[in-house]
């Protein structure tokens, strides 16, 4: 077997997937794993973020990380190697590439390359310097007055024993244009968020490696000398006149995917929305209730449970309006299912995972599914499967105390409903002005599918329900 051979299958390459339908790209959030590191198949090395939610990779195959080839925050496309795993297999050892060179008859022996020859022939690990040890196992850290990958010079073994130790110069901040700067990878991801160059900050671990404490040093202002006599200090403010006057973000991951789904929506399906206000007072009593009730143990029971349940309750009566529209085969598609989104706003940018039919849940399940999927999305963890198939939308604009809004539609839908803030306001109730919680409902629609009969339907019996609760019951 060549040396090639047995280099490649040794080395194995671990490439980013495609973990939704169709993508292109993905952005590497935070690296579980290091150059060194021992992983087996299905552990988890990575947290990726896709152009529709954050995921976890496992790799599959066991071996030691040897090299990480891109650097937390960089986007890659689909199909790229991201990280090489030695995986062991047939080996000739360490020099086994310059062993194996064959010699030409009678010629003589070639001398052996001096151990610093030999290391500088050794390949360079992505952000930890060169390291002269097999990659079968951690690289040893660097010894003390190494910075960056450049080892002091050593002195003659004489004179080390006979001139005494010089105290250790303070570590110095790498030189621009030097080598990378040597840093683990939770520190790299702290150093991103609060926007500190590694190359500006002066290392003082112990092997000349970027700390979190170093960063935290370089993040923290100034301290503030006394002021003069009679001078006031300036409050901070969110504006500047010194400095940077703009900021400029790229535009990727579940942002880029939304703002690019929103401009297709807004310019393919006519939108039409309407609006309704009405006494929720009786559903807000009815959830307080709700909250003692043993059948709702352990799950949140909150006003958006109602208006969720509510509109099944109002698609079941009116089918229509669960529909998408087919432009490239020309059919209206009527769907027997409701897979009920719930838009979540999270750091990443709005998703909109959805409850998998949702029109076939008691009101306990479904309120054990609302929270398992809000939780999970504003922890990030949404996977993109639950944030395909959905049919009809809820946005809870009322959280933000928002009245209500004009909500785009999701592409493939046919309609999403804006819950409004319920606010405490003087209401005419049976002939005389009262405090009543009162709210605004607003229903956005495709006029392709959904006429204004239609739409005023499904958006007045929602009302109806939230206005007299036990309607659950009679409309069901």
């Amino acid at each position: 077997m060549t040396i090639m051979a047995v280099q490649a299958q040794r080395f194995r390459e671990f490439r980013m997937p495609d973990v939704g339908e169709g993508l292109t790209e993905a952005e590497i959030l935070k690296w579980y794993v290091g150059v060194g590191d021992a992983v087996t198949d299905g552990q988890v090395i990575c947290e990726v973020e896709t152009a529709k939610a954050a995921v976890e990779l496992p790799i599959p195959f066991d071996g030691v990380v040897s090299e990480i080839r891109f650097d937390e925050g960089s986007t890659v496309d689909v199909g790229t190697p991201i990280i090489v795993v030695d995986a062991g297999g047939d080996d000739a050892g360490g020099d086994a590439p310059d062993a194996a060179v064959a010699e030409p008859a009678g010629a003589e022996p070639a001398a052996q390359p001096a151990p610093e020859a030999a290391a500088k022939r050794t390949a360079v690990l992505v952000g930890y310097g060169v390291a002269p040890s097999s990659t079968t196992r951690r690289p040893r850290k660097q010894q003390a007055g190494q910075l960056n990958g450049h080892a002091a010079p050593r002195a003659p073994q004489a004179q080390a024993t006979e001139a005494p130790a010089a105290p250790a110069a303070p570590p110095e901040a790498p030189e621009p244009g030097g080598q990378r700067p040597l840093a683990k990878p939770p520190v790299r991801k702290l150093a991103k968020e609060l926007g500190i160059d590694l190359a500006t900050v002066v290392p003082t671990g112990s092997h000349g490696e970027v700390t979190r404490e170093d960063i935290r040093a370089a993040a923290a202002p100034p301290a503030r000398l006394p002021l003069p006599e009679g001078e006031e200090a300036v409050p901070a403010a969110g504006f500047s006149s010194a400095g940077e006057r703009e900021t400029r973000v790229p535009i990727k991951g579940v942002r880029k995917a939304t703002a690019q789904a929103m401009v297709t929506s807004a310019f393919t399906a006519p939108h039409v929305t309407e609006f309704v206000t009405f006494d929720i007072t009786k559903s807000m009593k009815l959830v307080q209730e709700l909250k003692t009730d043993p059948a709702f143990a352990g799950v949140r029971v909150s006003p958006l449970l109602l208006v969720a349940k509510a509109l099944l309750v109002a698609i079941r009566r009116n089918p229509e309006v669960n529909s998408a529209w087919d432009e490239a085969n020309q059919q209206i598609v009527r769907k027997s299912y409701v897979n009920l989104g719930i838009a979540a706003a999270t750091p990443r940018g709005l998703v909109v995972p959805n409850i998998k039919d949702a029109h076939d849940k008691t009101l306990p399940e479904l309120a054990s599914a609302l929270g398992e999927l809000v939780g999970t999305a504003r922890e990030g963890k949404t996977s993109p499967a639950a944030m395909q198939g959905g049919t009809v939308t809820i946005t809870n604009v009322g959280v933000f105390g928002v009245d209500t809004g004009t909500p785009i539609l999701n592409p493939g839908e046919s309609a999403i409903l804006a819950f409004g803030a319920v606010k405490l306001q003087p209401w005419v109730h049976k002939g005389k002005v009262k405090a009543r919680h009162v709210t605004t409902l607003a229903l956005s629609f495709d006029h392709r599918l959904v006429d204004g009969e239609l739409g005023s339907k499904v958006l007045g019996d929602v009302a109806a329900i939230l206005s007299e609760p036990k309607r659950l019951l009679t409309w069901s």
